[in-house]
This record gives structure tokens, C-alpha cells and sequence, in this order.
């Protein structure tokens, strides 16, 4: 098949020379707010964090979870303003993403930076208004998104580094969401302060890591499955030039596996009651696979999971589920840790 260029498809030509103007409306619509639900990522780590330090729930922590959240969402924004803009040229190459607002419209470059760097800065300031720490991983989550999106950097482009750099989204909104809930008191006045004790354990962090990267994969294989061409999949993203079918699958089956690694140790050694949850995790990820593998998947767009309601109640009692073993105590499971090698 001849190489297919943006500049020399006379259709991609066509389509951008004949493109609207975009109005106020299509400036707010790539912030993407239909995404926001992302943050609930945000959630396990302020359990967690309640269940640690036992935090007063009383007006100014309910402050707080709001500033957070939106703060949060803000940045989240900023980074889909430039995802959307500088995607422009590959998105049209996507059966589906051809119809994003930067594809049929014109945005201004001045306009898009403009808004850009409005939504980041008001949302570190609310980040801020919570901790220096918190202040400090709403960067970090900024950052992350510049890298994955601008040049020369752009590490979406990059086979497998696509999947890792995106889906460390994950732990970064699990320290969001921990960060909140710890007690001021008990936070370093400094980011540079050693006393970073009071972040949340690396067996926990690792796993939503891996977790996220087995949700990530699973979605770039049903995008590649989707699109069902390699030359058009190369071209609408460029890692898909080195990704089979196949490399998907294997890399989705290691993050769950390392996932569920980091996941067993993290239960044992800071909540052996939740290791009760744990088949009810395996199903999880089991169905979302099984999602998956379906023809012209949700998982694509997982903003559009909603659509799966079986899923999602699915979802629904098993955050119940950990909520109840968060907060239970069975001493009799403590019997897993007593046992040896004689």
C-alpha cells in the first residue's frame, strides 16, 4: 500500500481547507469534561488515606475533596487541549476521531496555548490551596501529559513507552486522592523535606501502575483490531507501526500478572483483609478483557463504559466490597501469614 501523508492526501487536504471556524463552544468542548470521571482513580487513595490516619470528616476536608477534584479536572483539561490540538493531523486518520472538534474546525493556535496555560495555572493554584505535596503531584501530572504529547518528546508515538507514560496516570491520581485525606499536621512545610514517608505504599503505586497499563494496552488493541488496517493504524499513531495483535495480547497479559504481584503484596502486608477481594479483582479485569476482545469495543472510548450497565454495577458493588473490608477486621486470615517452611 503507497504511503499515506497528511499533506499529500488530497481528501485530508480537502477537509482542512474546508474546515469551520471554531466558536467559544468548541473551545470548551476540548477540555473534554466528559473525561472528568477519570478522577475517580482518585478514590481508592483517599480510602486508603481515611483508613491510615483516620481524618476528621468535618467541613474543611469536605473543602478540600472539592478544591482537589477540581483541581484535578483542571489539569486533566489542560492536558486534553493539547492532546486534541497537537493530534490533529493523525486523528483524522481514525474512523471516529475524524470527527473530533480539531480535526472539522480551525482553531487558533493562540487560543489553544491561551487556554491551555489558564487551565494549568488555576489548577496548581487550587492544588496549592491544599499542600505543597499536593501542589507538587498536580505538576507531576501536568508534566506528564507534556511529554506525552509534545514533541520532540511525544512518547505516545513510542511502542510500549505509549501504554507506561499514559497509564502512570493511575498512581498519580491514587496520590491525588491520598493527599487530601492526610492530616496537615502531619505533612513536611517542604517537598524536599525526607520525611515523604507519608506517601502511599510502593507495592500500591506499582500495581495501579500496572493495572492502568493492562487497561491502556487493552484499549490500543481494540483501536488496532478497530481500525483493522496497519498502514492507516501507523499512520493515526505511529507505535501502532511496530504493534501486532499479537505484542498487544502478550503485554496485557504481563501488566495484569505484574498488577496482580504488586496488588498480593500490598493486601498482605498493609490489609489481609482485603485479600478476600481479590478473585472478585481477578473477574475484573477478566471482564474487561472479555470487553476487549469484542468487535468495535467500548474499551476504545472507555468514557463509554456506561454503556455496559451490567459492568458497571458489577463496578459499583465491588468499590462496596473493599469499602466493607477497608474497614473490617478478621483475625482468623491472619493464619495466611503464619504459615512456613519447616
Amino acid at each position: 500500500m503507497d504511503q499515506i501523508s497528511p499533506l499529500t492526501n488530497p481528501v485530508v487536504a480537502g477537509q482542512q481547507a474546508s474546515g469551520t471556524r471554531a466558536s467559544f463552544k468548541d473551545y470548551v468542548h476540548i477540555t473534554r469534561p466528559d473525561h472528568w470521571f477519570k478522577n475517580i482513580f482518585m478514590l481508592p487513595g483517599m480510602l486508603f488515606a481515611f483508613m491510615v490516619y483516620r481524618t476528621s470528616f468535618d467541613m474543611a476536608l469536605l473543602t478540600n475533596i472539592l478544591i482537589g477534584i477540581t483541581s484535578t479536572c483542571l489539569i486533566a483539561s489542560a492536558n486534553y487541549v493539547i492532546n486534541e490540538y497537537l493530534d490533529r493531523e493523525f486523528d483524522q486518520f481514525h474512523p471516529l476521531k475524524k470527527n473530533r472538534t480539531a480535526v472539522v474546525r480551525v482553531l487558533k493556535p493562540y487560543y489553544v496555548y491561551s487556554e491551555y496555560c489558564c487551565l494549568a495555572a488555576l489548577g496548581l493554584l487550587l492544588a496549592y490551596l491544599i499542600s505543597v505535596q499536593y501542589l507538587f503531584i498536580s505538576a507531576v501530572l501536568l508534566f506528564m501529559g507534556f511529554l506525552y504529547n509534545v514533541r520532540p518528546f511525544r512518547t505516545k508515538e513510542r511502542v510500549y513507552l505509549d501504554v507506561l507514560s499514559e497509564s502512570v496516570n493511575n498512581p498519580i491520581r491514587l496520590a491525588l486522592g491520598w493527599f487530601v485525606f492526610v492530616p496537615p499536621a502531619l505533612l513536611p512545610e517542604s517537598i524536599l523535606d525526607p520525611a515523604w514517608a507519608f506517601i502511599p505504599p510502593t507495592s500500591i503505586i506499582l500495581a495501579y501502575w500496572m493495572g492502568g497499563a493492562f487497561l491502556m494496552a487493552t484499549k490500543r488493541f481494540a483501536e488496532y483490531r478497530f481500525i483493522n488496517n496497519a498502514a492507516l493504524a501507523g499512520l493515526y499513531r505511529k507505535s501502532f507501526k511496530r504493534y501486532t495483535e499479537e505484542n498487544l495480547l502478550i503485554s496485557m497479559f504481563f501488566y495484569a500478572l505484574t498488577a496482580a504481584f504488586f496488588l498480593g503484596i500490598f493486601l498482605i502486608k498493609n490489609k489481609i483483609e482485603l485479600l478476600i477481594s481479590f478473585p472478585f479483582f481477578a473477574l475484573l479485569f477478566a471482564w474487561y478483557l472479555k470487553l476487549g476482545l469484542r468487535k468495535n469495543s467500548v474499551v476504545q472510548g472507555p468514557e463509554g463504559l456506561y454503556r455496559e450497565k451490567k459492568f458497571m454495577l458489577y463496578v459499583v458493588a465491588f468499590i462496596i466490597l473493599l469499602m466493607t473490608l477497608l474497614y473490617s477486621n478478621i483475625p482468623s486470615l491472619n493464619w495466611f501469614l503464619k504459615q512456613s517452611f519447616q
